[in-house]
């Protein structure tokens, strides 16, 4: 491990060569998982003033899903995630362009609507952070 400020960082974070490569993976870091994304606290209200414009952005499913669930839930190991479509299906944010699994929240944000892009756990996919008293992993 690496520290940095207070931060512990794997080595393979420096090492390897971690790239989002959607013409690949097709987005499939949206659809898998037993859980939504992960959300840390000051995301939470941010999805609740964002929401009203990235709705009109979302398929009627997830609308639905955070209509009836809400912009946030907590998840199984008591963290905030985004909601998923039918519990454990695909993020109530995703889109589909071209055969791709995109975002309705990067798509509000693209159009200029929102200035926040995404929640940091996207941005970091497959890097997660664990926050504990003293550091974060």
């Amino acid at each position: 491990m690496i520290e940095v400020g207070s931060v512990l960082v794997h080595e393979d974070v420096v090492t390897e060569n971690f790239l989002c490569n959607l013409n690949k993976c097709k987005g499939a870091c949206c659809l898998e998982g037993d859980s939504g994304a992960p959300l840390n606290h000051n995301e939470l209200a941010i999805l609740e003033e964002i929401y009203p414009k990235v709705r009109p952005y979302m398929t009627p499913k997830g609308i639905e899903t955070v209509e009836r669930e809400g912009t946030h839930v907590t998840d199984f190991e008591g963290d905030y995630t985004t909601p998923c479509v039918d519990t454990n299906k695909e993020c109530a944010y995703v889109i589909w362009e071209g055969g791709i699994t995109k975002c309705a929240i990067e798509k509000a944000w693209e159009q200029g609507d929102i200035d926040w892009k995404k929640p940091i756990s996207c941005h970091l996919y497959p890097i997660r952070i664990t926050a504990y008293p003293e550091f974060d992993v």
